[in-house]
């Protein structure tokens, strides 16, 4: 079971929070606070997971001392600073409950969860070298589980094509399989979940 802890400004939101991870089967709530005592409260409970909703103009100071801990952000109005300030994973207000169970799930197993369309730009490249943009196409495809002749026909290219952009993405992002490619480009925000 994955522990939660919810915060957010509203009681009301708290509740309905609540309510909702309290229907999913591998979540327990662990507590409830408003984003003041998060940190407190999180550093008492020691929870799998944060729940975060969190408004356009209140203040993300709470994530750099909250670094160690799986926070997951419900907003209106996502940007890179909250990912800067060290936020696991960033979703839009309204999404479902089995996208904030799936994201609560990755961030207790320590992934990063983003929603791509929510995001004002592209989370930034941690890599040494920067992925070309068909190369990020490739591994995305990649991390769906398409061998390389579905990624070919996919693209219009040729399957020789997508082995030169799967060595070189490889090279780039320091891994030795696609499995490590894809971990590294999660870690690195070029995949997003």
């Amino acid at each position: 079971m994955i522990s939660v802890l919810i915060a957010a400004s509203s009681p009301v939101s708290r509740v309905g929070l609540k309510s909702m991870v309290d229907e999913m089967p591998g979540c327990v709530v662990a507590g409830s606070t408003s984003p003041g005592e998060l940190v407190e409260h999180a550093l008492e409970l020691h929870p799998d997971a944060i729940l975060w909703q969190i408004a356009p103009d209140e203040d993300a100071a709470p994530l750099r001392a909250l670094q160690r801990q799986n926070t997951i952000l419900l907003t209106s109005n996502a940007s890179l600073e909250l990912i800067r300030a060290g936020a696991h994973g960033v979703l839009p207000l309204d999404a479902s409950a089995s996208q904030i169970e799936i994201a609560l799930q990755a961030a207790a197993a320590g992934l990063a969860v983003f929603s791509p369309q929510h995001l004002d730009s592209p989370a930034p490249s941690r890599t040494s070298s920067a992925l070309t943009a068909r190369e990020t196409e490739v591994l995305r495809m990649i991390a769906e589980g398409l061998a390389n002749k579905e990624i070919a026909w996919r693209l219009g290219i040729s399957e020789h094509t997508v082995k030169f952009h799967v060595s070189a993405l490889l090279g780039k992002l320091g891994a030795g399989s696609r499995a490590e490619a894809i971990g590294a480009g999660i870690r690195q925000g070029v995949i997003m979940l």
